[in-house]
């Protein structure tokens, strides 16, 4: 890894907004709990008297409902206490416990989450909400083995055999794990026996996708459109396809139709943040991040590109580093010991005065890092004795150390060319661009540079991966599964 990268340099990493097969619908679980049996009532308890204990205690289904409340309300504690009193009294259910492991995941805990649906899964190896966003969980760690042989196993069980939200979701693992010819293989089994599912072309778009094919990649996305007009995910991949195609007006295009079709669609955010960025408007890459991490404070990208979008506006406002240093932190909440977050977060913090206590731990860190270059421990360590210069005797703060950017490792200058997945991890040059795009969150012209380009010497964020639409269908809210 390289420090030195310019903020707009790198390769434009889109997020492929994940096509999602027909996503379980965000109304809460209904649970049927046990009855309490009829009060006993008497003249004594009618008068106030002789009230047993407990018995203004809310009923089991009365702690259900309302922690399925404070989900819709986004009140995430009051719904994890009120489905944690509902486990204590109705210890078998398992939508409960379900629903505890979808909070952890919206709160950014998922060891947490990932251990309540592997517990429910062991309890019922066919609960499918759980199968669902175990195995995405998996995915967002790159376990993609672990998320292939969760779904074979769960496809092997009586009556499950052809399942279409575990062979769409086996399909992204598969495909995600560069299993092509399997990918493609299971996205027709599931158009043999559905031949409009509109997520198996979804899917099948994406295994073209990510080899090249990308005319090809575009004609079935246009057989998913004919079958989903509504669905953004399928502009969102278009969008992607036409960046492969140099046809960036029309890929920006694709992914505000994908915004306007659902406000709520992070993958959209992120790929319209991503083409701010390679712009470096800074500012139009914050606003359609922090979107998108509103929406998915769960997804590592987001959160990264997120950082990358803040720490480009720390020369004019040392205040964003500081942000930019807590959205690091974030990252490093999903993935311990990233390099770029840690470097990042280094680099961030020591912009301000307020920070340079956090800046000094985390340089240290970067330094430690068997991907830091010889020359960049060199910067590092100029700068530590910089700050630590400035602590003692209140001196102004000494310029950057300079340092040329590095160009891409293919040696490709264009950010907009580099789509893959992961494409975050590489590095690039800005751009030559005569005629920029729109600016992708306000319409007005960004051009290239406009900003204040980061301080030679410090880290500088790549441009984000695409986000596809994969054909998975992950729970993405409580469990409408009947039943304790």
């Amino acid at each position: 890894m390289t420090i030195a990268r310019t903020l707009a340099a790198a390769a434009l990493a889109f997020t492929t907004a994940c096509a999602t097969a027909p996503q379980i619908k965000s109304t809460p679980v209904s649970e049927v709990a046990p009855k309490p049996p009829p009060a006993q009532t008497s003249a004594a308890t009618s008068a106030g008297a002789n009230t047993p204990a407990g018995a203004n205690e809310p009923a089991p289904q009365e702690l259900f409902q309302a922690g399925l409340a404070a989900f819709d309300k986004g009140d995430y504690d009051t719904a994890r206490k009120g489905f944690e009193d509902f486990v204590a009294k109705v210890p078998q259910s398992l939508n409960a416990q379900f629903n505890l492991g979808l909070i952890a995941e919206r709160q950014g805990r998922l060891s947490d989450a990932q251990a309540i649906y592997e517990k429910v899964l062991a309890a019922d190896a066919n609960h499918q909400p759980s199968l669902l966003n175990l195995g995405r969980l998996y995915r967002l760690q790159d376990k993609f083995d672990a998320a292939i042989s969760l779904y074979e196993k769960a496809l092997k069980a009586p009556g499950h055999e052809h399942d279409v939200a575990l062979l769409n979701n086996l399909t992204v693992a598969y495909r995600l794990a560069g299993k092509f010819e399997l990918a493609e293989a299971t996205a027709r089994r599931v158009l043999a026996r559905s031949k409009d599912n509109p997520d198996a072309y979804k899917n099948l778009a994406l295994i073209y996708y990510d080899q090249g094919q990308y005319r090809l990649a575009e004609v079935v996305s246009a057989n998913a459109r004919k079958l989903a007009e509504n669905d953004p995910g399928v502009y969102n991949n278009l969008g992607m396809i036409y960046l492969k195609l140099n046809d960036r007006a029309r890929a920006l295009a694709q992914f505000q139709k994908a915004v306007s079709l659902d406000e709520k669609f992070a993958p959209g955010h992120l790929n319209i943040g991503a083409m701010a960025l390679s712009y470096r408007d800074y500012a139009g890459a914050e606003r359609a991040f922090a979107k998108a991490v509103e929406l998915d404070p769960t997804s590592y990208e987001g959160q990264l590109y997120y950082a990358y979008a803040l720490d480009g506006q720390k020369g004019r406002d040392p205040k964003k580093g500081i942000a930019a240093g807590e959205a690091y932190e974030k990252v490093l909440a999903l993935r311990p010991e990233q390099p770029e977050a840690v470097c990042g977060a280094g680099w961030a913090y020591a912009a301000d005065r307020t920070g340079w206590d956090k800046a000094l731990g985390f340089l240290d860190r970067c330094k430690g890092l068997q991907s830091t270059s010889a020359q960049d421990k060199q910067l590092i360590t100029a700068k530590v004795q910089g700050i630590e210069a400035m602590k003692k005797n209140g001196a102004p703060q000494p310029p950057e150390p300079k340092k040329e950017a590095t160009q891409a490792p293919n040696g490709d200058t264009s950010l907009l060319n580099k789509v893959s997945e992961d494409a975050a991890r590489q590095e690039g040059t800005p751009p030559e661009e005569t005629a920029p795009p729109a600016d992708a969150t306000s319409g007005d012209a960004a051009t290239p540079g406009g900003e204040a380009a980061a301080v030679p010497g410090n880290p500088a964020p790549a441009a984000p991966a695409l986000a596809p639409a994969n054909g998975d269908a992950p729970a993405s809210s409580p469990a409408p599964s009947p039943g304790p």
